[in-house]
């Protein structure tokens, strides 16, 4: 992964995005993402049981990214991070409790100096004052703090939990008739399609940038009836690989059983069972929205120059090795879903490298005609993806020479573990680096299910010691631990400071809407008949009265 140190330094296919500057089509762009939503989850990456169309539909016509990652597995961070094409560790996100300064320029700024419209429905989990981002409108709220509520402390260990996760859901899980989740994605879901149509509807020849974010799947693991309905129980199927002991678990892992509270709740089949059923139906809940959603774009038209991205900002264990939840570097927590589709301009099939969320920063520019064009203010570290778009579609194009040198960066530090840990991903191999802890090695092409630790193997040194070098090449471990304790110190000393006084500060975005620029309101020059008819799309051009009619 290449990291551009001097902002004057723009990335990308240039030539892809000249020419598409001198076409004088720039797409609107679409951005649709979920929450906790694991990829071996999903019917387009082979799972048998999982109902979801749209999203079959969607991939069918557009470029599925097999080898995606996130580059934190637990939201905030990876959001940010995405956002403005950088690593974690660079903007300082440490956790799901560091602030998202508002200095740091985004995909939402870049577009708007392009002269994008950029508007942003539903979640993105900023931390701070700022809670826009660029985005010139946002319609919803969010549905997480966005104060240091949830600041780990790594001094108490990883059983002190901030935000109160144990295994409650899993042996909680079942049906439901109403959740807060359902409360708010069906708020977003309404917003987005609202927004679309009246993008549809504005005079404005002005591009969109439209991001559409659910926090479905995310636990607690309950799906409506009639989602739940949609599977026989007996057709869920158990994890892949059986709860490894305790005492056999790497650190890290054990770090997680402690701070999951495992060691607290007596997981049965059963629970394991419900939890899965309840994901999946969820899966096809949000499925059924992003359907609507795409359903709404096709019927005003705007489908046709709208470039439309689906991506998730981690995954989700789902019982896989007696674990659950994100926070580690296993397949199923640090994939991510990834598709581009735009019919008629990016060939729809399959691309095996790897990429990251960091990359789609540079790659929405590039198709922006702007990346090219326009200096980048601050260094970023993805890479844009038009190049593997623009290139024929392959299920084995991962070995393409061209593209073979793609790699993975991914941190975590956030809440259940004692220290930092970063993972590289390069070619067949993943190496997972914990500071002050025995690292692991595995070869995913001989071991997709990550069993056997290549670490310390003499036949596999040289391997190691090449990642290890690429591991700290920008990252030195005891300084990034002594900066996530001060940054903890301060941010715990301000939370406990904020709630002495009878107001405490409340970051929290709280979404305005003008009902006049909605409605009728007094008497206008125009008239209420005149203001509907200006509401409807397609707009009719009026009827003029018959003035020789008698």
């Amino acid at each position: 992964m290449a990291s551009h140190d001097k902002p004057e330094t723009a990335t990308g296919n240039a030539s892809g995005s000249s020419v598409l500057a001198r076409a004088g089509k720039r797409p609107n762009i679409l951005l649709l993402m979920v929450d906790q939503l694991a990829v071996p989850y999903l019917p387009f990456h082979g799972h048998p049981v999982v109902k979801a169309p749209n999203l079959a539909r969607l991939a069918a016509h557009g470029r599925v990214f097999d080898s995606a990652y996130c580059n934190f597995p637990i939201c905030a961070p990876s959001r940010a991070s995405m956002l403005c094409g950088r690593l974690p560790h660079a903007i300082e996100s440490w956790d799901n409790a560091s602030e998202f300064p508002s200095d740091i320029p985004t995909v939402a700024h870049y577009l708007r100096r392009l002269g994008y419209h950029t508007a942003l429905a539903g979640k993105m989990h900023f931390i701070g004052p700022d809670q826009q981002h660029g985005f010139e409108h946002r319609l919803t709220t969010d549905i997480y703090p966005s104060d240091y509520a949830w600041t780990p402390d790594w001094l108490k260990g990883p059983e002190y939990r901030p935000t109160g996760v144990s295994m409650r859901p899993v042996a909680e899980a079942g049906p439901c008739t109403r959740s807060m989740q359902i409360d708010y994605d069906d708020e977003v879901e309404y917003q987005g399609m609202q927004k679309i149509h009246d993008l549809a509807r504005s005079p404005a020849e002005q591009p969109f940038f439209l991001t559409v974010s659910f926090t479905h799947p995310h636990p607690p693991f309950v799906a409506s009836q009639r989602h739940w309905d949609l599977y026989p129980h007996s057709d869920i199927d158990m994890p892949r690989v059986a709860p490894i002991p305790y005492e056999k678990l790497d650190e890290h892992s054990r770090w997680l059983y402690l701070a999951h509270a495992q060691n607290l709740y007596t997981v049965t089949d059963d629970h394991i069972r419900n939890a899965r059923h309840a994901y999946y139906g969820m899966i096809s809940y949000i499925d059924e929205k992003i359907g609507r959603i795409l359903d709404t774009l096709a019927e005003t038209g705007l489908d046709r120059d709208t470039l439309i991205v689906f991506a998730g900002d981690h995954g989700e264990m789902l019982g896989e090795r007696g674990m659950w939840f994100k926070q580690t570097f296993f397949e199923s927590s640090v994939r991510v879903p990834l598709v581009f589709s735009w019919p008629g301009r990016i060939a729809a099939g399959r691309c095996a490298h790897h990429v990251s969320l960091v990359d789609l920063l540079p790659t929405l520019l590039d198709f922006a005609g702007g990346e090219a064009n326009t200096d980048l203010v601050a260094p970023i570290d993805g890479q844009s993806l038009r190049p593997l778009l623009d290139a024929p579609p392959s299920a084995k194009s991962g070995t393409d020479a061209m593209f073979a040198d793609r790699e993975i960066i991914a941190e975590y530090s956030s809440e259940g573990v004692r220290a930092a840990s970063r993972m590289v991903r390069r070619g067949p191999w993943k190496y997972v680096y914990t500071y002050q802890v025995a690292p692991m090695l595995f070869n995913l092409e001989d071991d997709p299910d990550e069993l056997r630790n290549l670490a310390g193997l003499p036949e596999f040194r040289n391997v190691e010691q090449l990642l290890h070098e690429r591991v700290i090449q920008d990252w030195d471990p005891d300084i990034i631990h002594q900066r996530i304790l001060a940054s903890q110190k301060r941010r715990l000393f301000l939370h406990e400071v904020a709630q002495l006084g009878k107001d405490y500060p409340n970051w929290a975005f709280q979404p305005r809407s003008d009902a006049s620029r909605q409605f009728i309101r007094g008497s206008g020059a125009s008239g209420p008949t005149s203001v509907k008819a200006r509401a409807r799309y397609p707009y009719v051009e009026p009827v003029q009265p018959d003035r020789t009619a008698s």
